[in-house]
């Protein structure tokens, strides 16, 4: 159950290392390092030795590129001495390892992954080029080494060659969900917003469980004024992460959202100010629907209030995304949330998403009411989200 699971865990960091061509599983850049592997069952803990052994059997047998069987096995044997060597920080002697390796078989290319990992890991990206390039020669169809060497050139500030590598790595691996995360977080930096939100969507149709795709979204539908939307994609990104240092920031832009342009001038008086810039966009209603919410309801805690307000606003969002279709957004974000505020389950969802935010009191209600966040989970679990 992903909910009662990422309270339980608090969705903490750690120490797995997870190679970003595995099974199509890229982190984002800013931390290549695992929170979680997602299966299609579900969520699933690791612990360091049942990892290894799965990533031996994935270099084995899963990579997206094949390895002759001529391989020399003393080649294979260096590369595993120079993986684990990397999964203890000890960075240098890996590089050995694989060099070694090198020697032994040129023409290897878990030796060629593995060395440009670790010297991208180990701050060294304009290192691991050469050994990129040489992967794409022995692999033309691997969306990692793509990847990776397009965030090598963003880090370096090229994000035009960047953008570069992800486009061309999408049209030879399109269902190589890294990419297109990579392709947003790009865009979103050269301020392509447009572009980094239909990238977005690109890397949650393909995995709709990673949260930081949810997160670029949500930061890029911002950035273009559609505060509505990207009201609806921070609750998103919140079901999939509600306490992490991420997840208070986000719970700051939905406070953000929901009292743009409103202020309390007296006990019963409220002044709205409308943008002149939004009054042909789908943001005019949300500041009446959210004065609407509370209008006449006195002593509310502050969770209280964020959950009608959040009722509220879930009721008008396929007016959110203005005069123009988006089946994506409205069947995934508003048809989805528009049934979620009319459940049962909206008291267990605003604790959830202000969880960061009144920890004490959450933390509080989450152990006196577990009955309600299992029935959230199991709405989540049961209610089909369409693309």
């Amino acid at each position: 159950m992903p909910i009662k699971w990422a309270l339980l865990t608090g969705c903490k960091t750690m120490p797995i290392n997870v190679r970003p061509w595995m099974n199509g599983w890229h982190l984002p850049k800013e931390n290549f390092r695992s929170v979680i592997v997602f299966c299609k069952t579900g969520f699933v803990n690791f612990g360091m030795k049942t990892y290894h052994k799965i990533l031996l059997l994935f270099i084995a047998v899963a990579l997206s590129f094949k390895v002759k069987a001529q391989t020399n096995q003393e080649a294979v044997n260096l590369v595993k001495q120079g993986v684990a060597l990397h999964d203890e920080g000890k960075y240098a002697e890996a590089i050995e390892k694989y060099q070694a390796a090198l020697k032994l078989d040129p023409n290897y290319p878990t030796a060629y992954h593995e060395m440009s990992y670790t010297l991208f890991s180990s701050g060294k990206g304009k290192e691991a080029i050469p050994y990129l390039e040489k992967l794409m020669k022995l692999d033309p169809k691997s969306g990692g080494a793509y990847d990776m060497l397009g965030s090598i050139y963003d880090d370096d500030n090229q994000p035009e060659k960047a953008i570069e590598l992800f486009q061309k790595g999408i049209s030879i691996d399109p269902d190589y969900q890294r990419l297109h995360y990579n392709l947003a977080i790009t865009y979103y930096r050269v301020k392509k917003y447009k572009e980094s939100e239909d990238a977005a969507v690109d890397a949650i149709k393909l995995q709709p469980k990673h949260a930081s795709s949810q997160r670029a979204y949500a930061m890029a539908l911002a950035m273009e004024g559609k505060r509505g939307c990207s009201l609806l994609a921070w609750c998103s990104f919140l079901m999939l992460e509600p306490q992490t240092k991420r997840s208070a920031g986000a719970y700051q832009s939905i406070q953000a959202i929901l009292h743009y342009g409103i202020k309390k001038t007296g006990e019963k008086s409220i002044n709205m100010t409308i943008d002149k810039n939004d009054l042909n966009t789908g943001n005019l209603i949300l500041p009446m629907a959210i004065v609407n919410a509370t209008s006449g309801k006195t002593n509310l805690s502050v969770t209280d209030s964020l959950k009608f307000q959040l009722i509220e606003a879930f009721k008008v969002s396929s007016s959110f995304y203005g005069d123009q279709k988006n089946d994506f957004y409205t069947r995934y974000m508003a048809d989805y949330f528009k049934q979620l505020g009319q459940s049962e389950n909206m008291d267990a969802f605003a604790h959830l998403v202000s969880l960061t935010a009144n920890q004490e009191e959450n933390a509080k209600w989450f152990k006196e009411n577990e009955k309600l966040l299992t029935a959230l989970d199991t709405w989540v679990t049961n209610t089909k989200r369409e693309f």
